[in-house]
């Protein structure tokens, strides 16, 4: 049954990915969606949390559920804006690197070794990506929005260490989720009041605030079932095979990008991608 689940939040996760790809070429404000983004996730796991019983043993509990919090707004604002101003694959295949930064942050801070599958692992994935950034043209003078692929790889590596956390804690998983995604609506509330105003001036004919809020709410649904299908699928699976399977998303959103977006690609970036994601599932397989 585990199988089930993680191949219904690879399905979850890169409807979330496609989702995040479109509204990014509309004319919304970026903050207001992902407020909604987070913000039906914080309604629905408070209410679960409410159900079960669920709550905080201890100030470090609640300090790993804010800390994710902030790592989850960072990321997901990384990845919206990285779709809006970079190509929908490369920045697919960037966003998708946690596990090269886990395995990384694991042996300089907890001087955890790396096997020898995992080495390969790192040398197919920096293969791939030099491969992209030959085929892309890819330089510190044009990034192409590479930079923020990386960085929400990077904030997404740092709450999956989080994650890690909260588990040795015994935290409850709905009793976290409700800090992360409440600390995350937060943020994002508070930077789109910031912005409002001048939001207003410089972008006429943009969506109602109200119609960008719900389609934030409608993306948020398939962050919380990828959620909730990855965590039922830990449950129950081996956690290297769950996640290389959960990892599938990146397909999801490289098929789209092919099939609906008819981005083309060449020769060399089509290697590159596959050497990318080979890479990351032979680090997750390694895990």
């Amino acid at each position: 049954m585990w199988i089930v689940y993680a191949l219904l939040a690879a399905t979850f996760f890169g409807a979330r990915g496609i989702m995040y790809q479109w509204t990014s070429r509309q004319n919304l404000h970026r903050d207001l969606m992902l407020f909604g983004v987070f913000f039906v996730g914080f309604m629905i796991s408070g209410t679960t949390m409410y159900m079960l019983g669920q709550q905080w043993q201890s100030w470090a509990e609640v300090g790993v559920g804010l800390a994710l919090g902030f790592g989850s707004f960072m990321a997901n604002a990384a990845l919206h804006k990285g779709f809006s101003v970079g190509k929908a694959s490369l920045i697919s295949v960037l966003s998708g690197l946690p596990p090269l930064f886990v395995v990384l942050f694991a042996f300089l801070l907890w001087n955890e070794t790396l096997t020898t599958v995992q080495m390969v692992g790192f040398a197919v994935i920096f293969s791939g990506l030099y491969i992209i950034r030959y085929s892309n043209d890819i330089s510190l003078s044009n990034l192409q929005g590479a930079q923020w692929g990386l960085l929400a790889a990077l904030c997404f590596s740092f709450n999956d260490m989080l994650g890690k956390q909260s588990t040795r804690l015994d935290a409850d998983i709905f009793a976290t989720l409700t800090l992360m995604f409440g600390f995350g609506s937060l943020l994002f509330a508070m930077s789109w009041l910031k912005s409002r105003s001048n939001f207003r001036t410089n972008h006429k004919g943009s969506w109602s605030e109200l119609k960008t809020f719900g389609c934030g709410m409608a993306v948020g649904l398939t962050n919380m079932a990828g959620m909730v299908a990855i965590l039922s699928a830990f449950s129950l699976g081996t956690t290297g095979l769950v996640s290389a399977i959960s990892a599938m998303n990146i397909l999801i959103i490289l098929l789209y990008t092919r099939l609906i977006l008819k981005e083309p690609f060449t020769r060399q970036e089509v290697i590159g991608i596959t050497a990318a994601v080979v890479g990351i599932l032979i680090l997750r397989l390694s895990q």
